[in-house]
């Protein structure tokens, strides 16, 4: 998750509450529009789902926690006048309480949202962070969170190995399989050390400029 700004200047509305605007980081599309204090902003930042300050509740209230509609942050930017949060995020189901893919009642359906490149970003943060967050005995991805770093890098190391030997037979389909286990719990490594895959994706377009 990346931030493009330093400062929010919450002291501008009497109640310390500024407006933030959530944006479907693959559509693009507006989903919904809450509030955000200091303290929920924070929150945000620090557990990767959006919080919110809800005016009616009168209390910190984060997107998903009852219906598990959760809103992933992908980035989060400001205004020019550091008084509006722009955050693009991607849902985990509708973002209505109606039932609506946006507050808007616009159609941002998840086959429209995930495109075979962009599914990697949904595995890591809709499907793997669930795991992560709320961690099943049935779970393999909640078990590895529960085992630790070292067993997750194991597994890199071993599923890589497994690619290795594969690539230098003739079966394609075998291939693909172990490549997939490798990309999968090198999602799993990324997420266990709390960096999103767009940020190894930053790394690869800043040298390819």
């Amino acid at each position: 998750m990346s931030d493009t700004f330093s400062t929010i200047d919450f002291d501008k509305s009497a109640d310390g509450l500024v407006p933030a605007i959530i944006q479907d980081v693959n559509t693009s599309k507006v989903l919904m529009l809450g509030y955000m204090n200091a303290e929920a902003l924070d929150k945000t930042k620090k557990e990767g789902t959006v919080t919110f300050f809800s005016r009616s509740k009168q209390r910190l209230w984060t997107k998903g926690e009852t219906s598990g509609n959760f809103l992933f942050v992908n980035g989060i930017t400001a205004d020019c006048d550091g008084d509006t949060i722009l955050i693009k995020a991607t849902p985990a189901g509708p973002t209505c309480h109606t039932g609506s893919d946006t507050c808007f009642g616009e159609k941002n359906s998840q086959d429209t949202r995930i495109g075979e490149a962009s599914f990697l970003n949904y595995l890591q943060k809709e499907v793997i962070r669930e795991r992560k967050l709320n961690p099943s005995d049935e779970s393999y991805t909640s078990s590895l969170f529960k085992r630790g770093i070292n067993k997750i890098a194991q597994k890199v190391g071993e599923e890589a190995v497994e690619v290795v030997i594969e690539a230098k037979d003739d079966d394609n389909d075998l291939f693909k399989n172990e490549v997939s286990d490798l990309l999968f719990h090198l999602l799993v490594l990324l997420e266990q050390k709390n960096i999103d895959l767009d940020e190894v994706i930053s790394v690869l377009r800043s040298r390819h400029q």
